[in-house]
């Protein structure tokens, strides 16, 4: 069994869609980046890869590549998902946390549970999201980015 962490954070800017988890939010502002820049989706595919000792989401797909231009941070999990089984690893079970001062996340998190979990493959109860807010301190609390933090173990 081995585990791994991930972290990520992306900017809000308006002119954007808000995607976490692979559902769009309403919000009047969006995470920039060069895929949908999905911080929650970004920040497990860092632990999975962690955790197998391969590196992380910019050796695989970088953002100087036309290849990932605004792509679903979904499509490239899935492709985390084939990298970790192309090298013989299965995925035990992931916890994750957003922490974004706004928009409130709780009714969306048990459809990013879902889109995770149907995306790699294994059962929901395996896949913990939650949400909190940094209480108006620090870029999170400026509302001026989101971040995610996240665990995995795989064996």
């Amino acid at each position: 069994m081995r585990i791994g962490t991930g972290y990520d954070v992306h900017k809000l800017v308006e002119g954007r869609k808000l995607i976490l988890g692979g559902v769009e939010i309403p919000y009047s502002k969006g995470l920039l980046g060069h895929s949908d820049a999905d911080v929650l989706i970004h920040c497990i595919m860092d632990s999975l890869l962690g955790a197998a000792a391969l590196g992380d989401i910019g050796k695989y797909f970088p953002d100087t590549s036309e290849k990932y231009k605004g792509i679903s941070s979904i499509k490239l999990l899935e492709e985390t998902k084939i990298i970790l089984e192309n090298e013989g690893y299965k995925i035990g079970n992931i916890d994750s946390t957003i922490i974004a001062q706004k928009p409130k996340l709780s009714k969306y998190i048990e459809q990013m549970r879902k889109n995770i979990a149907k995306t790699l493959d294994i059962d929901v109860k395996y896949i913990s999201i939650k949400a909190t807010t940094e209480e108006g301190l620090g870029f999170t609390g400026r509302e001026e980015g989101i971040s995610s933090q996240s665990v995995c173990l795989i064996f």
